[in-house]
């Protein structure tokens, strides 16, 4: 059974730093994701990583977040600098049972979640 836990959400003051883990299990993870939800508005990919540890991030956040996996420990992880405003929301982790990830970094394309962790920055 696949499981995605996410933590190390909170609040911090504009131009701050947090780091996003997401401990999984169940089978051998490749390709994940994290996504980002603010009240109002649709589930957003973040960043993704595939088997090969390619990265994309969506244009908002390059220069400013990090996505890393460590595969000895099943975890994925999301640093995160110079945080604004406009990052607040929850953070989801996400997996699809494949080596490489899809071409489009939405919703659609994960199949597997996590609960979410919350990230406030306040100006």
């Amino acid at each position: 059974q696949v499981q995605l836990v996410e933590s190390g959400g909170g609040s911090v003051q504009a131009g701050g730093s947090l780091r996003l883990s997401c401990a999984a299990s169940g089978y051998p993870f490749y390709c994940m994701a994290w996504f980002r939800q603010a009240p109002g508005k649709e589930r957003e990919g973040v960043a993704r990583i595939d088997g090969h540890g390619t990265t994309t991030y969506v244009e908002s956040v390059k220069g400013r977040f990090t996505i890393s996996k460590d595969n000895t420990k099943n975890t994925l992880y999301l640093q995160m600098n110079s945080l604004k405003p406009e990052d607040s929301a929850m953070y989801y982790c996400a997996t699809r049972p494949t080596f490489y990830c899809a071409e489009s970094l939405t919703v659609r394309e994960y199949g597997y979640w996590g609960q979410g962790t919350q990230v406030t920055v306040s100006s």
